[in-house]
């Protein structure tokens, strides 16, 4: 078998309204309801990395230290959402917590160059808003 590419990727959520808030409302991402409760949005660019993250690895990107701290949540996967620019993030993360979602890390630029901050969405992804130069 060979993997061509990611076909798609989203949460199990277990409330509705939740998940509304904090992808559509607080990312901004377009959904449609085709059938009840099934929000989708076909028309959004697809995914440029696909990886297996390790928790201490995320935890150290995250919070400065291998150990995920014991009052968040540890994360069932993550997703960066990648902005136009660098200049873009910073307003989206107030954005974000102005709506009442907690950002984990602030915009930060990664020694790799990847500008990041993160937040965990209600069904427990750790979210990144990005802007990744070699991906524009």
């Amino acid at each position: 078998m060979k993997v061509a590419f990611v076909a798609g990727f989203g949460p199990v959520t277990r409330d509705g309204a939740a998940a509304r808030a904090f992808w559509s409302d607080g990312l901004g991402i377009e959904l449609e309801e085709p059938a009840p409760g099934y929000l989708t949005n076909d028309t959004l660019d697809g995914v440029k990395a696909f990886a297996l993250w390790p928790l201490a690895q995320a935890a150290e990107s995250t919070f400065g230290t291998p150990q995920w701290p014991a009052d968040v949540p540890e994360p069932q996967a993550w997703l960066e959402l990648d902005l136009g620019s660098v200049d873009e993030i910073a307003p989206a993360v107030a954005e974000l917590r102005a709506q009442g979602h907690r950002v984990l890390k602030d915009p930060t630029e990664e020694p790799w160059g990847q500008t990041t901050a993160r937040l965990l969405s209600p069904e427990g992804l750790l979210v990144g808003v990005t802007y990744t130069p070699w991906m524009h």
